[in-house]
């Protein structure tokens, strides 16, 4: 392999003191942060500049100290929203804040709240792929989890590639939702974006939800295109075209059928000629031992929160625009309790099972590609595996992006690191 084709691996310190590992190579660079697994960076040459995917909040704390409840929690709320940024997993809770299994569960979990511990990093001598090792345990008795985290770039692919296993410790079963919260943002997102996914059925949120006061759509409402949204004042609106801030915050979720072998969500930016591409196994070719994504949840953050940390003092501007193309196995968004109470979604279940002392794995890859032409100009009608990813862009023609879709070089990553 030639020199300058290898990835390299680097830890470094970014803004607001935080720890992070950087993999990179000619095409793609990425930075995890070990505070919540944040990814505030998955960027692509352009020129002499590099364009970032990644939504990067104008909020984000960048003090350099721990959140501090009594002196931070007026305008960040949450630990969460003081280190939030880009991608991050979402384990064993998809959600706000609550009390489940007796334990007090942190908003969107504990693999989004603590630090991960960073164990080592390399290449792997076999297929040239650098990789980073980190590790997480549950800080409570009562859901004795365990978490370890791959990150890994392939040498020519635009893919960042995580492994994350959930162990239970214990002896009795444990029900969890699982999610990878991928947000994109200015200045990939803009006005005139496509937003496309493999899913069949949508709902909107239910009442109740955080959106009540924020959403233009109608709340628990149904229907089967992102073109046909049902608005909350008649009438409907085609949320596959990403708009301007227009102040309004929407959540819809779409679930992925049974038949589904390759689960996906897409943002293509048609000025950029830029497409991010989330993918993970489908419900129809995942094995026994991984988490299966059922679906994709779209968080529309396009203004509507009139309140900190979204808007810099209560009943201020929201100043934040930013796009949530988020995979999970949950009920919406709300919460691990309301997921095992519930149970399922548009028909699909909602929580995941870890057996007493085994342990399952979510395979997922985060592609940030250029594409040629006008042919992804209108979105991606529909996305399979073939020598790599293969989007087809309708009438337009298809555009093959070079990936590892069945996690071959992940699989044997798990097996060597660690």
């Amino acid at each position: 392999m030639a020199e300058s084709n290898k990835v390299s691996v680097k830890r470094v310190v970014e803004l607001g003191g935080r720890d992070a590992t950087v993999l990179e190579h000619p095409c793609l660079r990425v930075m995890i942060d070990d505070m919540g697994g944040m990814i505030p960076e998955l960027s692509l040459v352009r020129g002499k500049q590099r364009l970032n995917a990644h939504w990067l909040p104008w909020f984000r704390s960048n003090f350099g100290k721990p959140y501090r409840e009594n002196e931070d929690g007026a305008f960040w709320k949450s630990n969460l929203l003081y280190h939030v940024a880009g991608n991050f997993p979402c384990i064993p809770n998809f959600g706000g804040d609550h009390v489940v299994y007796g334990v007090d569960m942190p908003a969107h979990g504990w693999t989004a709240n603590l630090a991960w511990h960073y164990c080592s990093g390399g290449t792997d001598e076999e297929t040239g792929a650098g990789w980073a090792l980190s590790t997480m345990e549950s800080p409570s008795a009562a859901m004795p989890l365990s978490f370890k985290k791959i990150d890994a770039l392939i040498p020519g692919q635009n893919v960042h590639y995580t492994s994350v296993s959930v162990k239970n410790n214990g002896s009795a079963d444990l029900e969890i939702c699982a999610a990878w919260h991928n947000t994109v943002g200015a200045p990939f997102l803009a006005e005139g974006c496509r937003v496309s996914s493999a899913a069949s059925a949508w709902a909107t949120a239910p009442k109740g939800s955080e959106f009540d006061n924020t959403t233009r759509l109608a709340l628990s409402a149904e229907f089967s295109s992102l073109a046909e949204a049902p608005l909350a004042a008649g009438g409907k609106v085609d949320i596959s075209r990403v708009p301007s801030p227009i102040g309004y915050t929407d959540f819809a979720v779409g679930r992925f059928d049974s038949s589904v072998s390759l689960g996906w969500s897409s943002v293509v930016n048609p000025v950029l000629k830029a497409a991010y591409l989330c993918f993970f196994p489908g419900p129809a070719s995942a094995a026994e031992d991984e988490i299966v994504f059922r679906f994709n949840d779209l968080w529309m953050q396009y203004g509507g929160r009139l309140f900190t940390p979204w808007a810099p003092y209560e009943g201020g501007t929201d100043l934040t625009y930013c796009l949530g193309t988020e995979n999970s196995i949950s009920a919406y968004a709300m919460g691990l309790e309301y997921a095992r109470q519930n149970g399922k979604l548009l028909g699909a279940p909602t929580t995941v099972i870890i057996p007493g002392g085994k342990q399952k794995v979510i395979r997922y890859g985060s592609l940030f590609a250029p594409y040629e032409g006008s042919v992804l100009d209108n979105g991606i009608i529909s996305v399979k595996a073939d020598s790599g990813i293969v989007a087809d862009g309708g009438s337009a023609g298809h555009f093959r992006f070079m990936a590892d879709p069945s996690f071959t070089v992940l699989k044997g990553l798990e097996k060597r690191v660690g």
